[in-house]
């Protein structure tokens, strides 16, 4: 790998270790991060498939409160980093999967010590606003931030360190049975993460949309962008419609048979 790539590995990680707490941008998701790491460091295709796969496992996951997932920005970042590194590329995914659950596990330890070394940046803040120092507040608030991210550039930088053969050598010394039984309990949690997908899009409005998309999908002719850019098509599409003569006199997000849908368009 070159010194170009490992710099813009560690600047992916550093982003993703920022997202997976300030959830808005959305850097620490896996089929961003995944697909960046794929892309910088010329594996594009088997970044694309280990995010889709990882994707689906962390679908769930999300930080509620004071309630933090499990850190989908350490285990799309690190099992990129070492499948880039096997050189296995598609064919390694499932040794990817195999590695990056027990990283989401970790990864909470380490958003747990930074959290605590962050309980004196509030003080500090606290003290600044008193005396009206803005600037510091807004300081002390970059710098929180940043050690989030560098909580994953770090662990980062260190798998670039590792031999490529090293990490080969470990990938090909792992037992079928573990490899397989992560790729059998990946596959049942993506059947949660799937469901969770269908439960949001089942309104009468979207169903045929959704069955579009499996007719559509048969069509081995089509690539990837294709199907990307008919799906694009087809929302903006349904966008048009909900604004034209789907929608009600509150704008458009009227009741679309979701309740709970309902109630999220009139906050």
């Amino acid at each position: 790998m070159s010194g170009i790539s490992m710099v813009l590995v560690v600047i992916v990680a550093f982003l993703a270790g920022m997202g997976g707490i300030l959830d808005e941008f959305q850097f620490h998701q896996p089929l961003v991060a995944c697909t960046l790491i794929g892309l910088v460091t010329g594996n594009l295709s088997a970044g694309i498939v280990l995010g889709g796969s990882l994707q689906m496992i962390a679908l769930g996951w999300a930080n509620i409160g004071a309630a933090v997932a499990p850190d989908a920005a350490l285990a799309s970042v690190a099992s990129a980093i070492i499948l880039v590194l096997g050189g296995q590329g598609v064919k390694g995914v499932s040794s990817a999967i195999a590695i990056a659950v027990p990283l989401a596990v970790a990864g909470l330890f380490l958003t747990m010590i930074v959290r605590t070394l962050a309980v004196p940046i509030v003080h500090f803040m606290d003290a600044a606003a008193e005396k009206g120092e803005m600037r510091k507040v807004e300081m002390w608030h970059l710098i929180a931030v940043c050690m989030q991210g560098v909580r994953i550039a770090i662990p980062a930088a260190a798998l670039l360190v590792i031999p490529a053969d090293t990490v080969r050598g470990f990938l090909e010394s792992m037992p079928a049975w573990l490899t397989d039984g992560m790729a059998i309990g990946g596959g049942m949690v993506v059947a949660v993460g799937y469901a969770m997908v269908i439960n949001m899009m089942a309104t009468r409005e979207v169903w045929p949309f959704f069955a579009i998309g499996f007719a559509v999908a048969a069509i081995s002719e089509l690539t990837l962008i294709a199907l990307g850019v008919i799906a694009v098509a087809f929302a903006l599409i349904y966008l048009n419609l909900q604004e034209t003569g789907g929608g009600s006199s509150n704008g458009g997000g009227g009741n679309t048979g979701d309740p709970l849908g309902d109630i999220l368009n009139d906050y």
